[in-house]
């Protein structure tokens, strides 16, 4: 795959990077994709490119919308926490100005709450949602407390929280955390992942997307606004999926898919070979299991 140029948009002052992939050669066909990359130490909308590159291996022609969110890539990086509704609105900017057409929005992990708040926000150009690796359902279910969020926020916001990003954002910490945390298998942890990941973190400031994600301003209690998501929704677990969060270590990745389909009105489901990151780590078989799903929308 040919590599995109970076385009920018200009979102309440702020400069916004994002990239828009067409299959090589031939005209883009079928409803468009806009991909949600996970936060953590080094990632962007790098993240996507294995998953893109796999996408029109196979044939596959829609157009892919991978943008930066504020704080993460080439986008700007204000020194602010972030919540849900914050890079909500942006996606929701970036639809209305950028792409004006339908997608299917496909997001990873954690970021789940910023697809249901974008959803909230978008009533005509969201056609159907994707979403891989999504949180323990405990998690996705409990909101944490307000007081606890801001002193999380207070403490990694200070001189103790800019040393432990620069530790943090080490080949030797993001090794031993993918394996701990995201990949199913080790081998999978390969230097392409981690040679990203240290090149998205060269700039410190990027911390604070880090940051706010740590301190929990996405933790909030989702279920009553998944049940108002009447898209077709494709649920996508790893068959060893965990949880880093403790209230959702117990739960089996089978209770997991089954909590969330029994919420979603136009929800179904399936399990792939992997952990937590299924676009990077079981690109092919990721790919393989949403074409027919995308296919119905064209």
């Amino acid at each position: 795959m040919q590599q995109s140029p970076t385009q920018f948009y200009t979102w309440q002052n702020y400069r916004c990077a994002y990239e828009l992939h067409q299959p090589i050669n031939s005209i883009s066909e079928g409803i468009p994709l806009l991909l949600i990359h996970p936060i953590g130490v080094g990632l962007s909308r790098q993240f996507w490119q294995r998953f893109c590159g796999e996408w029109y291996s196979k044939g596959h022609r829609n157009s892919i919308y991978n943008p930066d969110l504020l704080g993460c890539g080439e986008s700007d990086m204000p020194s602010v926490a972030y919540t849900p509704k914050d890079w909500a609105e942006q996606l929701h900017y970036f639809l209305q100005s950028v792409v004006q057409k339908p997608v299917i929005v496909v997001v990873q992990g954690a970021l789940l709450p910023v697809a249901i708040e974008l959803v909230q926000k978008e009533l005509n150009l969201i056609a159907g949602l994707i979403l891989a690796g999504p949180p323990a359902w405990p998690v996705i279910t409990k909101k944490s407390a307000v007081w606890q969020q801001k002193l999380i926020w207070n403490i990694l916001a200070s001189p103790f929280g800019n040393a432990f990003y620069r530790y943090a954002r080490s080949p030797r910490f993001l090794r031993s955390f993918s394996i701990r945390q995201l990949f199913g298998s080790e081998d999978a942890v390969d230097a392409e992942w981690l040679n990203t990941l240290v090149a998205g973190a060269e700039n410190t400031t990027s911390r604070y997307a880090v940051f706010s994600f740590l301190a929990g301003f996405w933790r909030q209690n989702y279920a009553k606004n998944l049940t108002y998501i009447k898209q077709p929704t494709l649920v996508i677990v790893g068959e060893t999926a965990s949880s880093i969060s403790e209230e959702g270590k117990q739960e089996t990745p089978d209770e997991r898919l089954t909590d969330y389909l029994a919420c979603l009105p136009q929800g179904r489901g399936i399990k792939l070979p992997g952990r937590n990151v299924l676009p990077y780590e079981s690109t092919g078989e990721f790919v393989k299991a949403i074409a027919p799903f995308i296919a119905e929308f064209s």
